[in-house]
């Protein structure tokens, strides 16, 4: 199924990417802009913006801060992923807090994640 890509907000990426949190600059400075598998941060996907998005492994990656675990919160993010998911491509979610007390463990797991991920495309 080909993705739509919503031009209507383009903009709220790009303003997105400029208001990063210190979690997505942390996860994009240190690890996910010079990864092996090329990644796109605030990438439009249908009506949603992921937070980050790698086409070679059809993966996306969202970070969650606390708000995210708000009953109303949870549906939504169900109802983006599902959306998301239907076109292909998977989806994984951490909390902020894994980014900030388990970063190295996060990273190893990136890397083991997407060799097994692109391992089972080709």
């Amino acid at each position: 199924m080909k993705r739509k890509h919503n031009k209507e907000i383009t903009f709220l990426a790009r303003n997105l990417r400029r208001k990063s949190t210190k979690e997505e600059n942390k996860l994009w400075y240190q690890y996910l802009c010079d990864c092996k598998y090329p990644f796109k941060r605030q990438y439009v996907i249908d009506n949603y913006i992921a937070d980050f998005y790698c086409a070679k492994a059809n993966l996306v990656i969202e970070l969650d801060g606390s708000q995210h675990y708000e009953p109303k919160a949870k549906l939504k993010d169900q109802i983006r992923t599902e959306q998301i998911e239907s076109y292909g491509i998977e989806v994984i979610r951490f909390g902020n807090d894994v980014v900030n007390k388990q970063f190295k463990e996060l990273c190893e797991y990136l890397d083991w994640y997407l060799e097994q991920k692109t391992q089972t495309i080709k």
